[in-house]
């Protein structure tokens, strides 16, 4: 496939407007047009060692969970090893894109993989996402009727104001007299502009009508999970599954106050990666993450809730198999999808 038909295909896989807003998502190397990718290589990480096995797997793209560039580069050397990333993808013309909180955000994604290690349950976000293409102007919209006599000052200063929008006008009879129904979209800037004006004529004034635009919540879509198991189970056999569904010898586990390892759980707030702030402040009898800062383990505990981290890449690593198979799927088999055998956690237990 060309590069630009399935950066396409990748960002309909999963849109980059569902990432987070301090994520770097999307194609973030490209090598010059035009650049046909027969083979797609799949990591969690991309380290040099698996930019290696790129190489000389002859990969045309990597996709990267983690986005290797993520703080603005001043300069592309041989000096740092992110830097070495881009030099050699470019020289082995290798583009590179990443996904990362837009994988965590849809239902079919990071987030719902890793409630898989609970068992049979039922799973809603805990942050929705919201439609980011609707409304797809302004934060509020403001409608007002004029008479004839006020319409052409009225519009005339109103499309002065900057960021006005969807500007529209139609016949209204308002208590049997003929005027014009005036309605605008506007964000919360140029809303003090407008009531402003309209404050000066107490008639515009009192017929004014300001509606706060709401985007719509997207179903099954968001940031973390909080699950409801069919059954509730003990802490001791769900420490067992989460480690036969990662494959890990070892997980740590924080007892929430009052609690044993057989103490039953029935509701879970999970979150892949580093879940502190997604996890904050929700009721559960267990939170499942990869990391969480002390404090926040300490907190957690204090009001009786278990933790369990298995590492930050440990809770999205096993989601490449499942990705391999959606995405060869999606893409209708027209390239060769490998996931990488290099990519693995930089922390072991010794």
């Amino acid at each position: 496939m060309n590069l630009r038909e399935l950066v396409s295909a990748l960002n309909d896989f999963a849109s980059p407007a569902l990432a987070e807003s301090w994520d770097n998502v999307g194609l973030l190397v490209e090598p010059s047009p035009p650049h046909t990718v027969n083979t797609l290589l799949l990591t969690n990480d991309l380290t040099e060692e698996v930019m290696e096995e790129a190489v000389q797997k002859k990969a045309d793209l990597i996709l990267s969970y983690h986005p290797p560039i993520f703080t603005p580069l001043k300069r592309v050397t041989w000096k740092t090893w992110k830097e070495r990333l881009v030099v050699r993808a470019l020289e082995n013309r290798i583009g590179i894109y990443s996904p990362h909180t837009a994988y965590d955000a849809i239902p079919h994604g990071v987030n719902n993989w890793l409630t898989k290690a609970l068992g049979s349950c039922t799973s809603v976000p805990l942050h929705p996402s919201t439609a980011p293409s609707s409304p797809s102007e302004g934060t509020h919209r403001v409608e007002f009727c004029a008479d004839a006599e006020h319409l052409d000052a009225v519009l005339s200063k109103i499309k002065d104001i900057p960021q006005i929008s969807c500007l529209t006008t139609l016949p209204a009879r308002v208590e049997g007299v003929e005027q014009t129904r005036v309605s605008l979209n506007c964000p919360q800037k140029a809303l003090l502009e407008v009531v402003a004006l309209l404050s000066q004529n107490s008639l515009l004034h009192h017929k004014t009508e300001i509606l706060l635009l709401q985007k719509p919540l997207l179903p099954h879509t968001g940031m973390g999970r909080l699950c409801t198991l069919r059954e509730p189970v003990s802490l001791s056999d769900i420490i067992k599954r989460i480690k036969g569904h990662l494959q890990l010898p070892h997980v740590r586990v924080a007892m929430g106050a009052g609690r044993t390892l057989e103490s039953p759980v029935k509701k879970a707030a999970l979150c892949a990666g580093s879940g502190s702030s997604v996890l904050k402040g929700t009721e559960a009898d267990l939170y499942l993450t990869g990391e969480m800062s002390h404090h926040d383990v300490l907190d957690a505990v204090a009001n009786g809730i278990s933790v369990i981290l298995c590492e930050h890449s440990n809770t999205e690593r096993g989601f490449l198999s499942d990705l391999h198979d959606a995405l060869t799927i999606h893409l209708q088999n027209k390239i060769n999808i490998i996931v990488s055998e290099k990519d693995r956690d930089p922390l072991q237990v010794a």
